[in-house]
């Protein structure tokens, strides 16, 4: 059976090109293809793919938030991180997400067909051009203590309320589309705000642009 794929990707054209290029290797099958996190959980639900190509910053609820709850909910599901950040933090919080995989989008299309049959095989799979500024930090354990932004000190509901309410949506639009009520929504919001030491939507907008959890630019 060829490997089933599911590409999540903000860009269309991204999303599009891995497609044609996979759909040429003979034991690889584009499943779908998805433009934030959330659609890729949804997706990767339905269609319980082999491997996920996901995107760090994409709307609706960014790629490691997405990553860590696909691989908490999906055991046979194996995601690779392809995205323009090299940098430790955004790494590291992919790998302890769940992600086996981490390459950039500066990489040959080869690069990417080798991650995927690298993690298929039970390996994990780093860009070479990454690889000298994590491996060693993260084999001695990038521990909480060595590295733990802000954000960790907010739970998993309260890193998605963040987003949405980054990317503008209401406490009404927030609460209908995480099934809770309002109430509810703004509790999170003071939460976050308290735990943040952050006191405005503005300032809140400019946290998550700078953690990764949005790709808005500020």
């Amino acid at each position: 059976m060829p490997t089933r794929v599911l590409l999540a990707d903000d860009h269309a054209i991204i999303r599009q090109g891995l497609c044609a290029l996979l759909e040429k290797q003979p034991d690889m099958e584009v499943v779908g293809g998805v433009e934030n996190g959330r659609k890729a959980l949804e997706l990767a639900k339905e269609l319980s793919p082999d491997i996920v190509i996901m995107d760090i910053t994409m709307p609706n609820l960014n790629g490691i938030d997405a990553t860590r709850k696909i691989t908490s909910e999906l055991s046979g599901t194996k995601i690779i991180a392809l995205s323009v950040h090299s940098s430790r933090r955004f790494v590291a919080e992919m790998l302890q997400a769940g992600a086996s995989g981490y390459i950039l989008k500066e990489c040959l299309f080869d690069e990417l067909v080798e991650a995927i049959r690298t993690v298929l095989s039970g390996g994990i799979y780093l860009s070479p051009k990454i690889t000298g500024v994590v491996v060693d930090d993260y084999v001695k354990r990038l521990s909480i203590r060595e590295y733990q932004p802000a954000s960790r000190s907010i739970t998993e509901r309260e890193r998605e309320v963040l987003q949405l309410l980054a990317e503008g949506r209401s406490t009404k639009q927030i609460a209908l589309q995480l099934h809770v009520s309002a109430k509810t929504i703004e509790s999170n919001r003071r939460n976050i705000m308290d735990k943040l030491k952050i006191h405005s939507v503005a300032e809140l907008t400019k946290y998550a642009v700078r953690e990764g959890l949005t790709p808005l630019e500020s």
